[in-house]
């Protein structure tokens, strides 16, 4: 996570994210640098508009309302589920005392 830490604090200095300034930056804080994790973290923000990442994660809050709601109808249906087997249950009882 510390690399993408870095990967954001130098989009925010207005600096270049870059493999060397991500290892400035990770051994300012006493972190080895990892060198292929540096390399896949710049490989991946290669061609990424940053602030606009940052300003969809901004938003994701937003959009997990909906996605309680749909949890809470999940909630309902081990409801029903345990009403079939509790009818089950007893159908197969009543056929034991017949």
């Amino acid at each position: 996570m510390e690399y993408v830490y870095s990967a954001l604090l130098l989009h925010s200095a207005k600096q270049a994210v870059n493999e060397e300034n991500v290892k400035k930056i990770l051994q300012a804080v006493s972190i080895t640098p990892d060198q292929a994790k540096v390399k896949a973290l710049i490989a991946s923000l290669e061609g990424v508009n940053i602030d606009e990442v940052v300003k969809e994660a901004a938003m994701a809050p937003v959009a997990a309302g909906p996605a309680a709601g749909a949890g809470e109808k999940k909630k309902e249906e081990p409801e029903e589920d345990e009403g079939k087997k509790a009818e089950e249950a007893a159908a197969g009882l009543s056929a034991l005392f017949g």
